[in-house]
């Protein structure tokens, strides 16, 4: 006979079954703000339809399944042919191949397509964050290839089809496909200058064999990759199509998987290249330039990421909070706990404004918005990726106990939350770009200062905070040791500046005296008692039904 010592009580209900877009007020006045009327209706239908899969039981079953069954190398068939293939479990391909049907690798061809491919993924990469990767490189690698107009024309309508094709085969045989990249080598990481990675010149005009290692090698199951190595006339970009288009596989030796902190259910490898086919792509000697605009692309998905993990990690805070009772009385109406919460959902709801604002940049593409992205993304890379941990964990801690628990799903989120601060450059390596564009792109700080400036004399603090600014950007002579401090400014006055003029007052208010008017403590939860913080969280609360 089963034991009944206890009836269990008050234990809070699964965040389930819910529209993930929907239910997040900012993201959705966002989409509203940053689309043209027209496409607007079409684009926010879409957006549910996928918010509905993910608040699904369906796809939060997927999410656990992929997490605790991790990729697998292969390095052989059975008959000790080298294969190097990476095997997943079926979870990762149904969220893979919904997302590939709801257009999250496309948004370079279509009106408003960064906006809404952008909300797409901040909704998605909330049921799992792992295969956001190759989500991420193949939606990417579109401006790279455009350098070289023959390359996009085969291969730009498979990176962006609708269509998930799983498995190797020859690009032309496949309805869409799959992009990844490698960049970093183990003697100098981030330095990719210093690459050692060969390419020798064929007879035909653009063809390389590759020689060499990829120490970081992203998603190494796709179809191809762009990878730079060192030709005769410099660092080069290259393209290496995993099977050549006679069916052939191209050498491509995996060497390891990494076994990481998080993103368990995503695969990054170690590679060598020994006679590895490439084409070139761009001009030669002009690597760096030539992916760099695949690099801002991924950095700003590195922003929209953690949005979308600071998104789900609120949600999960303030559902908590609303179903679980402490003390006499819901934690939601304890006055603590609402500074914690309205707190915690200042943050997140900085972050998706400013990761909207900088997709719907791209979908302007006007010099005014590309000067502008040349500070924007760096600094809002740097910023927000940062605050996701402090976030997640936060978060986290609302739950108590329970939150430590795998099985509330916080703990994935804790591991997965520092990713996107190291993944396309760390935080050094941002800061350090702006102080780049600072110095020697005059035009880039202008329009930053022009797109801060719109909200100018609408609070006190922000014109304080702008004043400050401007005074530490007069003086760039030994910068470099106070960059993050710069940087961590630039990034707080741009997201007060965007709150100011779209968020609620209340939303606003608080950001600006606590993140720019310094009345704020070292922890979550030290927002002036004086504030309609009840108001702010009652916005951030996800739709439940």
């Amino acid at each position: 006979m089963a034991p009944s010592t206890h009836t269990v009580t008050n234990q809070v209900p699964p965040l389930v079954g819910y529209d993930v877009f929907a239910g997040d007020r900012a993201l959705t006045e966002a989409v509203e703000r940053h689309l043209a009327p027209g496409i607007l209706r079409e684009a926010q239908e879409e957006l549910s339809t996928l918010g509905r899969a993910a608040g699904s039981a369906q796809a939060q079953e997927w999410g656990a399944q992929a997490n605790e069954n991790p990729p697998k190398l292969r390095t052989h068939d059975r008959y000790g042919h080298r294969v190097d293939e990476v095997d997943f479990h079926p979870a990762w391909h149904r969220l893979l191949g919904h997302a590939v049907t709801a257009g999250l690798t496309d948004a370079w061809g279509r009106e408003g397509g960064h906006v809404r491919r952008a909300a797409g993924f901040l909704v998605w990469t909330q049921a799992e964050a792992g295969h956001g990767c190759p989500l991420s490189m193949t939606h990417a690698a579109v401006p790279a290839l455009r350098t070289d107009p023959a390359l996009a024309a085969g291969w730009e309508p498979l990176l962006t089809s609708h269509v998930y094709e799983e498995g190797l085969r020859p690009a032309s045989q496949k309805a869409g496909v799959l992009f990844g990249m490698g960049m970093t080598e183990k003697q100098g990481g981030t330095d990719v200058r210093s690459n050692t990675t060969r390419a020798e010149a064929l007879a035909a005009d653009g063809e390389y064999l590759l020689t060499g290692h990829k120490w970081f090698c992203s998603a190494p199951m796709s179809d191809g990759f762009l990878v730079l190595a060192q030709a005769a006339d410099g660092l080069s970009c290259f393209l290496v199509p995993r099977v050549l288009p006679d069916g052939a596989r191209n050498p491509f030796a995996l060497q390891r998987l990494k076994d990481k902190l998080g993103n368990r259910s995503n695969a990054s490898g170690e590679v060598e290249f020994d006679g590895t086919w490439a084409r070139r792509v761009g001009e030669g000697g002009r690597g760096v330039r030539t992916i760099i605009e695949m690099v801002a692309a991924t950095r700003l998905d590195c922003v929209v990421g953690s949005a979308a993990l600071m998104r789900q990690a609120v949600a999960q805070a303030i559902h908590h909070s609303a179903h679980r009772s402490a003390f006499g009385g819901l934690l939601i109406e304890k006055p603590l706990m609402r500074n914690v919460l309205a707190d915690l959902a200042l943050e997140s709801e900085a972050a998706t404004t400013l990761a909207l604002r900088l997709a719907a940049a791209y979908d302007a593409d006007t010099e005014q918005e590309r000067a502008f992205l040349r500070i924007a993304v760096p600094a809002a890379k740097y910023w927000v990726t940062k605050r996701c941990s402090a976030v997640v964990g936060e978060a986290l801690e609302c739950l108590g106990g329970n939150g430590y628990v795998e099985e509330s799903g916080m703990p994935r989120l804790l591991r997965e939350a520092p990713l996107n601060s190291i993944w396309e450059g760390s935080g050094n390596v941002q800061a350090l770009d702006v102080l780049r564009a600072l110095q020697r792109e005059p035009g880039a700080l202008d329009a930053f200062l022009r797109e801060v400036g719109k909200a100018r004399g609408a609070d006190h603090r922000l014109d304080a905070a702008i004043k400050d600014l401007l005074t530490e950007l007069a003086d760039l002579e030994a910068v470099e040791a106070r960059a993050r401090r710069l940087v961590e400014r630039m990034a707080l006055v741009l997201q007060g500046s965007l709150l100011l003029r779209w968020a609620p007052p209340e939303v606003a208010d608080a950001f600006c005296a606590s993140r720019l008017g310094g009345d704020w403590g070292s922890a979550f939860g030290t927002l002036p008692h004086s504030l309609d913080l009840a108001t702010v969280v009652e916005r951030a609360r996800a739709g439940e039904s």
